[in-house]
């Protein structure tokens, strides 16, 4: 067994240790990276040669966390792991982009990469060492591959960058951001921010940059002492010269003059470029396309990418017309929706969202059971792409891996505006109408406006924009553009939206697909950003400049109350008793919970009326009882004796047949009292050895004219048999 280990340094002095040739040795790579006691399996098998007709890269990237690592055990019936978790899904899906690009034009093998945590602690975080895992893997591994990569997340703690910070540390950290990149190059670029500048986001991935390069030169050193430099052999295209210079020189003209048209309607625009492919294929016979079709669709759509590039480099013109800084024509409206508590509609070009909010209670939080994260979310933001958005015909199946990862960017984007005191627990559903740009930005966009058609109190409204980039290689002419068509983000260089407030930046995602792309074009590209989105920003203010005075006649209302932590147990009674009464007798929603020392409590109902009887209710019992007080009391048990009475939730006293009236009676029976009856009572005593309540009603009646008070042997309570008796 020939094992070979590598370190790497963390700037903070934290040691990673990558070690192959140890486990998995069947995989085509695998290595155990290790950070403290969190360690992370990567493995890579490919597939020796394509799936004929495949002209894409079938690369597949999956990220698992074992309960096991953490000591916990599964939830669930079956007790095991599941299905993946959007943590999962989106650890995966950063893996996946930083990859993805890297991989030979022409190498269309299926390709499997495997992440699992196997061991953790809780200190470091595993999701930002899943990158360096799986491109270690593919380094010692013979697959054909352009990297080695590495992805490190990158924090601002208490005013310093720290480089892959601890979970404690990420506590007080006021941005987060997860950077890829190769030795050379930013790859990717995905992550939330408190408001910061682009110069204060440029810095962080220049912080990140130096640390890959480290990670970088480790895996370099690793290919040399396994071995693995030289990379498989493969063929998985078949290409005719001749055929491809047959379609660039017959179709580039046509395919430019369509590119340089500018028709700004998706649809009609495909079908001239269509016209164009179709119009060099008549030439052919039905047996000669069944063998050369499916080439010419390749040289063709490089025909089309050229002519697009080329038009935007030499003209600055944009497929539907557009300058590079140009933002399309924008359309918004709010309350579209009569039956959430808030909806928008905000229109984009060809891209269109329609978003709704609805306000819950605690009870409508997202519970977490990560292996790692536990607890609860009440901000939750939900997006869903269907097909006929972008004039497809097949059904709808399901959320998939795009929609958890849109949905999580805009999510980012806005749950920091939300006031973290905030009562409600909200939730962001937005539907995608129309397609052809950035939806996620659009549902940012028609996120902020619904929030605030809602009565959501935000602290700013928040815009955001899909910029591109045209960069061929070898050239220094490039062209940044501000709020791409699905087209330019297709056959572009880059893919970076970025949202934000007047004030700055709150999240951003980032794909470039080329290599050398300088800090000085992310910069212009940053800036470039700044204005689009304050031109948005413009529009969406001038739709509904801030939020709603009130909530929908038809929205939940929330109270909140802070108790002493003494009394939360009194609230809550046995078995849940007391609060489960009180939700009955008022209709009102109440949770409570203990937070730093105090109880919170929150009553939600759809009336004020109801709010105002719970607090009632909560205050009686929170109140300490004074003697000489009158209550308001319930019957709840008839003695021989006398009727015990709770005057507070939680509190009963006793009411002897000597203190019920003026007047003598010799049962209960005479009295009339039952239980469930109400009855006003006045607190005499609180007996100070034993805590009992001594009640009278009868010093709330008048006493009768001539009356005198006789003496009399008070009357003995019966003995209580004992429990043998």
């Amino acid at each position: 067994m020939n094992v070979v280990t590598k370190n790497v340094a963390l700037p903070d002095g934290r040691i990673i240790t990558l070690e192959t040739g140890k486990l998995a040795k069947q995989a085509d790579g695998a290595v155990m990276l290790r950070l403290g006691n969190t360690m992370l399996l990567a493995t890579v098998c490919a597939a020796k040669d394509a799936v004929p007709g495949t002209d894409f890269m079938p690369l597949q990237v999956e990220y698992k966390e074992k309960y096991a690592a953490f000591g916990r055990f599964p939830g669930g019936f079956t007790r095991r792991e599941g299905k993946a978790s959007d943590y999962e899904i989106l650890t995966c899906r950063l893996v996946d982009r930083a990859l993805r690009p890297l991989f030979p034009d022409n190498y269309h093998a299926e390709v499997y990469v495997n992440i699992i945590l196997f061991s953790a602690d809780g200190v470091d975080m595993p999701d930002s060492l899943a990158g360096l895992a799986a491109s270690a893997a593919l380094a010692v591994s013979d697959i054909p591959f352009g990297g080695p990569i590495s992805e490190v997340r990158v924090a601002r703690v208490n005013g310093e960058f720290v480089v892959n910070p601890t979970f404690a540390q990420m506590e007080s950290a006021d941005m987060d951001i997860m950077v890829a990149a190769t030795y050379d190059n930013i790859m990717m670029v995905e992550g939330e921010m408190k408001e910061v500048s682009e110069a204060e986001l440029l810095e962080a991935m220049k912080v990140a940059h130096e640390a890959i390069k480290v990670h970088c030169k480790a895996q370099m050193e690793l290919m040399e002492e396994v071995g693995s430099t030289v990379k498989r052999e493969y063929c998985h295209e078949e290409n005719d010269e001749e055929l491809r210079a047959q379609v660039h020189e017959a179709c580039y003209a046509k395919a430019y003059a369509v590119a340089a048209s500018g028709n700004n309607d998706k649809h009609g625009r495909s079908e001239a470029f269509e016209a164009v492919r179709e119009e060099f294929k008549a030439q052919f016979t039905e047996e000669e396309l069944e063998e050369k079709g499916a080439l010419i669709d390749r040289y063709y759509h490089d025909v089309e990418k050229e002519a697009m590039r080329r038009c935007i480099l030499d003209e600055g013109k944009r497929l539907d017309g557009r300058k590079t800084t140009e933002i399309r024509p924008i359309w918004c409206e709010v309350g579209y929706l009569p039956g959430p508590h808030g909806s928008a509609v905000f229109t984009r070009g060809e891209t269109q969202s329609l978003t709704s909010v609805t306000l819950g209670t605690k009870r409508d939080e997202k519970i977490i059971d990560d292996v790692m994260n536990q607890g609860t979310d009440r901000f939750l933001l939900h997006y869903n792409f269907p097909p006929f958005s972008t004039g497809e015909a097949r059904a709808q199946r399901g959320v998939g891996r795009r929609e958890i990862g849109h949905g999580n960017l805009a999510c980012r984007a806005l749950k920091n505006m939300v006031p973290a005191d905030y009562p409600y627990c909200v939730r962001v559903v937005s539907d995608i109408l129309e397609s052809n740009g950035s939806s996620s930005m659009a549902t940012v966009c028609a996120g902020t406006l619904a929030l605030m058609d809602a009565g959501v109190k935000i602290k700013k409204p928040v815009s955001g924009i899909a910029m591109g980039l045209i960069k061929n290689a070898g050239e220094d002419k490039y062209a940044v553009l501000s709020d791409i068509l699905g087209d330019e983000d297709h056959l572009g260089d880059m893919d970076f939206k970025v949202t934000g407030t007047v004030d700055g930046i709150t999240a951003t995602q980032m794909d470039i697909k080329v290599d050398g792309l300088s800090f000085e074009i992310l910069e212009k590209a940053l800036n470039q950003a700044r204005e689009g989105r304050m031109h948005i920003l413009g529009k969406i203010t001038e739709c509904i400049a801030e939020p709603r005075a009130e909530l929908k006649p038809h929205a939940p209302r929330i109270e909140t109350m802070r108790i002493p932590k003494e009394f939360i147990g009194a609230v809550i009674g046995p078995g849940g008793k007391i609060i489960q009464g009180m939700q009955e007798e008022t209709g009102a929603t109440i949770s409570i919970e203990e937070v730093e020392g105090e109880g919170i409590i929150e009553i939600a109902a759809n009336n004020g009326n109801a709010i105002n009887e719970a607090i009632a209710k909560i205050r009686a019992i929170v109140a300490i009882p004074e003697a000489g007080e009158v209550y308001e009391g319930l019957v709840r048990s008839v003695m021989p004796y006398g009727a015990f009475v709770e005057f507070m939730p939680g509190k009963d006293g006793l009411l002897h047949i000597s203190e019920i009236d003026w007047k003598r009676f010799e049962t209960m029976e005479e009295t009339g009292i039952k239980e469930g009856d109400k009855l006003s009572v006045k607190l005499l005593e609180i007996d100070p050895k034993t805590g009992k309540f001594k009640l009278s009603r009868k010093v709330l009646l008048e006493k009768p004219e001539g009356y005198e008070e006789r003496e009399r042997r008070p009357r003995r309570e019966p003995r209580r048999p004992r429990g043998n008796e």
